[in-house]
């Protein structure tokens, strides 16, 4: 999330500078009185540069819109990205204070403020290059004006004037977004939090779900995983997790790097995300262990176990749901171990996340081993894939569910 140009860089501290700056600037905070009550109170000079609509260079910096973007998560994702000479940062103790107006115009009345601050680490009067921030926020369909200023604790400014547009494109169109048209919202940070409750519909048996689900990158020599990833995994958690039809979840998240299971839930009536979120701060991917180096199939044997166990279930599942990017093995998983399994009677999915299928556009080895189970793959590229799969896949579970009651009201 840095920027380091101008180089080379004269010091350790320079760059780790310029690196707080980058994530320091995460943090925003929605003012109160935004919205309808238009309250919000701003020092004068901040009120004068935003009315004025008439960019500013006190502070010299080169400030970018950032298109609005639809995620997973079926929000507009949007923001700015901003860079400064860290020269003009030189000296100690220094403050920049972010101010944001973001109004829709379908409501020139009823905009929304926010602001961030970063504070400033020690920089060298003789710094080259520049420090990179940026900010985000989420809206819903609809088109925006959005008004920026950054001060410093001299009190320079820099502002700049854009317009948004957030719209759905025509074949996406029956996807319906988890945020109302003309809304703004600060940007979630929190992936892993807590998820609302949710009505389960009152007539029939509720469905029993388990979803086993590899949070590994989706470059395989990754040494983290991208929040990009991560936020794309949650979501189809959190699709699963509101679907009204299922009573309970059984949750396996494993990463096949570490050849491990990480976290396990067994048929709950919601999904624990905060405890998911706190099992995955154990994956190490930057590490190599020179045991599992010596082990030439080690993955291939974990993904094997993995199949077997998990789908000789116990808790007679309606359906199991695999989902997360491709997993490219010299070995996949043996015909003579799948035959152990082929004899389930509940459907099996595969949500492959796969931002470029066409880079690896054959089968993985969960998808060969779907596939050979006479399951089903979804390859999940955009939001609107995630949208058709999950419905597609509804429709198989309980289509498969009254198949089975009518077959076991005949044989009684």
């Amino acid at each position: 999330m840095s920027s380091l140009e101008g180089r080379p860089i004269r010091s350790l501290r320079v760059a780790l500078g310029t690196l707080l700056l980058a994530v320091a600037v995460r943090g925003q905070s929605i003012l109160p009185g935004s919205g309808p009550s238009g309250a919000t109170h701003l020092f004068n000079t901040d009120a004068a540069v935003l009315e004025s609509q008439e960019p500013r260079k006190d502070l010299p910096c080169t400030a970018t819109s950032v298109k609005p973007t639809l995620g997973f998560d079926l929000k507009f994702h949007s923001g700015y990205e901003v860079n400064v000479p860290l020269k003009e940062l030189a000296g100690s103790q220094n403050l920049l204070t972010m101010i944001y107006r973001v109004t829709p115009d379908a409501y020139p009345d009823e905009p929304v403020y926010m602001s961030q601050r970063v504070n400033v680490p020690e920089i060298e009067d003789n710094a080259h290059g520049d420090a990179y921030l940026q900010g985000t926020f989420d809206v819903g369909e609809g088109k925006y004006h959005v008004d920026w200023l950054m001060r410093d604790r001299a009190e320079r400014v820099c502002s700049a004037f854009w317009d948004i547009d957030a719209s759905v494109p025509p074949k996406d169109k029956p996807v319906t977004l988890d945020i109302p048209p003309n809304t703004i919202l600060g940007a979630d940070n929190e992936p892993f939090k807590d998820e609302p409750p949710v009505p389960r519909k009152a007539h029939g048996a509720p469905l029993n779900v388990k979803v086993i689900v590899n949070f590994a990158p989706q470059e395989p020599a990754a040494a983290v995983l991208h929040p990009l990833d991560v936020n794309a995994l949650i979501s189809i958690l959190r699709g699963i997790a509101r679907e009204p039809r299922i009573g309970k979840f059984s949750i396996v998240a494993f990463n096949l790097q570490e050849r491990r299971v990480v976290y396990r839930e067994e048929e709950a009536s919601r999904i624990d995300f905060p405890a998911l979120g706190e099992a995955l701060h154990s994956l190490n991917l930057g590490t190599v262990d020179l045991k599992r180096l010596s082990q030439k199939r080690g993955e291939t044997e974990f993904l094997t176990n993995l199949f077997t166990d998990e789908l000789k279930t116990r808790d007679h599942p309606d359906a199991v749901i695999f989902a997360g990017p491709k997993v490219i093995l010299d070995n996949g998983v043996p015909q003579e171990s799948l035959k152990k399994v082929a004899d389930v009677e509940y459907p099996l999915f595969y949500m492959n996340y796969n931002l470029d299928p066409q880079a690896v556009p054959w089968r993985d080895a969960i998808g060969n081993a779907v596939k050979y189970l006479k399951g089903v793959e979804y390859t999940i590229t955009r939001p609107r894939d995630l949208w058709n799969a999950w419905g597609d896949i509804m429709s198989r579970i309980v289509k498969s569910k009254v198949g089975k009651r009518a077959a076991n009201g005949a044989s009684q």
